[in-house]
This record gives structure tokens, C-alpha cells and sequence, in this order.
């Protein structure tokens, strides 16, 4: 697969750079997408990961219509379109780009003109979700959130990433005073290229910051429940998604016994860990790593699972994810087992998805992960769900099903509404 090659020969390069800090490493040349078109194919139901990894393609996503039939998305570099559609490894398929590379553009000269943040301690209003952001600048607003909110806030760090960036965000609290009700944690940027979710997860911040002083649903919110939440969980890969390569999934960890760089952090949990759904190797974008929570993310973020399980326990845990629109339930390792309080969070998980698509007309599907998308081990939903015991333990798959992870600047705020409307349906349910 030349793709794989090219993507494995800079790779390899960057690990022989050693293990020095961010700041101090040269940034690679950026990876350039120019003409690669974008296909979604329908495969054989009985596919495996084999047949599909045998195209000359990048896999973007996967997902099972409701017939049950698996399609697949795949990015195609311009050398390898005619042997692609020459294949016969698909039944068939629909073009959803023809030049990836200048929707990457179209999606960076947006963010550059517009991805400053206002001045420090002051915070921006609703032209924040009009761009994406460089890291530096979400850190920042997270600041602002706080210095918004000073007596009911404060930001967090849960731990460090492989390159050292701190895991950070904010926590948010009612009446009571801090740690003081049930947790509600959110987790945003898992996958370093889903740019929409932190985003998301920032417009729910700002809401909630805005609101409190005088929307009665927010105040009963915060007033009954902790909120903490980190927007941007995977900071090394969501850094080099931003400088380097558009398309990096996983974090950037470097392994002695491995050229390939990086692990899958939510393959990387040790409920379910090492099962269908992820993978051994290390050149995969699903590899789960060596050993469950041999990523320091993943450690962090189980850690912080248990502190919060011991404080006084979690409502609700939403790691957040593009592009599928569906609220992913629990369980994703296992087709055939499910929390004993299914029903309750389908019935909730329903509601939601009703709400969502009301300003919009934006269509989610909801039910246990490994039946409604696709089966998932080692993921975060399924140890909060088990070892955080989460009364729901969820993962939410965002907008949208054409643009996919280049979702345009201008469905950032329409994807931040909708998801506001669900979760104020839910929070009138608690």
C-alpha cells in the first residue's frame, strides 16, 4: 500500500529524532492530500480487515447500515485511483471527494484568518465556532471559560501525554461548592483528527458558563452535578494532525520494539482489551497496545475514572467522536452482553437523539456500540461503564456522514446546537 509506505518511512524517521521534548523536535514536513479522491464502498458483510487493507487506500471510517451491509470510506492518492476502481474489492461505491487536499485547504485558510482568541480573560462569544483553532488557542479559552465562571471553576490536569503536554481542562461546579455531587465527564479529541468534537465539547463549556447566572435548566444542571471535562484528551496527536498529517488518528508514542509510531488510546482500556475491534499491530490504526493502559493517556484517564467513581460517583461519561451520528452505548467489545440498565439508557439515549434532530433535521442513531457501528475493544465507554460504574457510559459519534472528519467551519455551530438540544433533553431527565 503506497500510502502506508510513505506514512511508515516519515514515521520512522521522527522516532530516530529520539524522545526529545515537543518544542525542541524540528516539525516534519506536512503530508499533502492533493488529489486523493474519497470513496465510501459497500463490502461483503463476511469482510475482514484483510480484504479492505488489501486497496491501495486510507480507511477514514467504518460503519453498518441498518440492512446490516458494512460500508467502508477510503482515501485514494491520485497513483492509486485506477488500480482502486480496478479492484473489484468493493460492490460498489460513491465518490464523496474528488480532491481532499483542497477541502484540507479550504478547512486551514478558515482557521488562520479567524483562530485568534480574544484578549486574555476575556471571553469570546459565539464567533469562536465560526474556525478550528490551534491547540495553543484552546488552551486558552479554556482559561477564559474559567476566568468567566472564577467561583464555580478551575482547570484540571488529569496527566501528561507521551510528548509530555499536560491533559488538561475544566471543572465546573453549582451551588454545593467543588466535588461535592456525582461526576459528569466528558472527553473530547480522543482521535487526533476528529477536530470537531473538542470544539463541540467547547460550545457545551461556553453554554453552560453563559447560563448559569440566569437559565434555570443550567443551573438545576450544575447545581445537582460536577463537570469535568477535557476537551482535547490526545494533545501530541491533535498537534501533529495540525501540523503534519490531517488524517493522525492515534497518539504519538514511540516504542522500543516498534518502527511504527503511535497506539489507538481507545483500544487501549483493559475492559475488553485485545478483542475484535482492535489490533495487535503496531502499524494499525487500531493497535491497542502491548499491554491494557500502556499509553500514559489512557493510564491518566483511567485514573481519573477511578477518582471520580470514589469521590461520589459518575451520571454520566461521554467520550466524544466524529463522524457517524450515533450515541454509542455500551457495550462495544461484546455483541451479546449489555449493562443491566439497558433499557433505561436506550429510552434516554432516544430522547436525545429526538432532540437533536429538531433544529436541523439531523438524524442519530443510538443502541449498544458493536451492534448499531461496529465492534470496539479495549474503548473508554466500556471500562468508565464497568470499572467507573457509570450509570451511562457512553461514546457520541458527531457530524457528519458526508464531510467526515473536514466537517466545514460553517457546521461547527449548526453541530454544537443540535448537540446542546440533546443534552438539555437529558438534563431535564436527571
Amino acid at each position: 500500500m503506497k500510502f502506508g509506505l510513505q506514512v511508515g518511512g516519515l514515521l520512522l524517521t521522527i522516532a530516530a529524532l529520539g524522545l526529545a521534548s515537543p518544542l525542541d523536535q524540528p516539525v516534519p514536513k506536512k503530508i499533502s492530500y492533493n488529489g486523493y479522491k474519497v470513496y465510501r464502498v459497500s463490502v461483503a458483510e463476511d469482510a475482514d480487515d484483510d480484504v479492505v487493507g488489501n486497496a491501495p487506500a486510507v480507511e477514514l471510517q467504518r460503519r453498518r447500515s441498518d440492512s446490516g451491509a458494512l460500508t467502508v470510506d477510503l482515501a485514494v492518492a491520485p497513483g492509486d485511483i485506477s488500480a482502486f476502481e480496478a479492484s473489484g474489492l468493493y460492490l460498489d461505491s460513491t465518490v464523496l471527494s474528488y480532491d481532499l487536499g483542497a477541502e484540507f485547504a479550504a478547512e486551514s485558510r478558515v482557521s488562520v484568518q479567524t483562530s485568534t482568541v480574544s484578549a486574555k480573560g476575556a471571553l469570546p462569544g459565539l464567533e469562536w465556532f465560526d474556525a478550528y483553532h490551534p491547540y495553543a488557542d484552546h488552551v486558552q479559552y479554556w482559561a477564559d471559560l474559567h476566568a468567566a465562571l472564577p467561583n464555580n471553576s478551575e482547570l484540571i490536569v488529569a496527566g501528561n501525554s507521551f510528548e509530555g503536554r499536560p491533559i488538561q481542562g475544566i471543572h465546573l461546579w453549582g451551588a454545593s461548592g467543588k466535588d461535592s455531587k456525582p461526576a459528569i465527564f466528558f472527553n473530547g479529541n480522543v482521535h487526533a483528527r476528529e477536530w470537531i468534537t473538542s470544539i463541540v465539547v467547547e460550545y457545551i463549556l461556553y453554554q453552560i458558563v453563559t447560563g448559569y447566572k440566569s437559565d434555570p435548566l443550567v443551573q438545576k444542571v450544575l447545581n445537582n452535578y460536577d463537570f469535568y471535562v477535557l476537551p482535547v484528551v490526545n494533545p501530541d496527536g491533535f498537534v501533529y494532525s495540525q501540523t503534519t498529517n490531517r488524517l493522525w488518528r492515534k497518539n504519538r508514542q514511540v516504542r522500543s520494539n516498534a518502527t511504527a509510531v503511535g497506539t489507538d488510546i481507545n483500544r487501549n482500556w483493559e475492559v475488553g482489551w485485545g478483542g475484535d475491534g482492535s489490533s495487535p499491530n503496531p502499524s494499525s490504526e487500531t493497535f491497542s497496545g502491548y499491554a491494557p493502559l500502556d499509553t500514559p493517556e489512557t493510564a491518566a484517564l483511567a485514573a481519573y475514572t477511578r477518582k471520580l467513581r470514589d469521590l461520589h460517583g459518575i451520571k454520566l461519561y461521554v467520550d466524544w467522536h466524529s463522524y457517524a451520528q450515533v450515541i454509542l452505548l455500551s457495550y462495544g467489545y461484546t455483541c451479546t452482553e449489555f449493562p443491566a440498565n439497558v433499557d433505561e439508557q436506550i429510552n434516554l439515549a432516544a430522547g436525545i437523539a429526538a432532540a437533536i434532530a429538531k433544529p436541523y433535521n439531523t438524524t442519530f442513531d443510538y443502541g449498544p456500540g458493536c451492534l448499531v457501528l461496529y465492534q470496539s475493544s479495549g474503548n473508554g465507554r466500556d471500562y468508565v461503564t464497568d470499572v467507573g460504574k457509570a450509570q451511562f457510559g457512553w461514546g457520541i459519534e458527531l457530524r457528519d456522514t458526508r464531510y467526515g472528519f473536514v466537517l466545514p467551519p460553517e457546521q461547527i455551530l449548526p453541530s454544537g446546537i443540535e448537540i446542546w438540544e440533546g443534552l438539555k433533553y437529558a438534563w431535564s431527565q436527571f
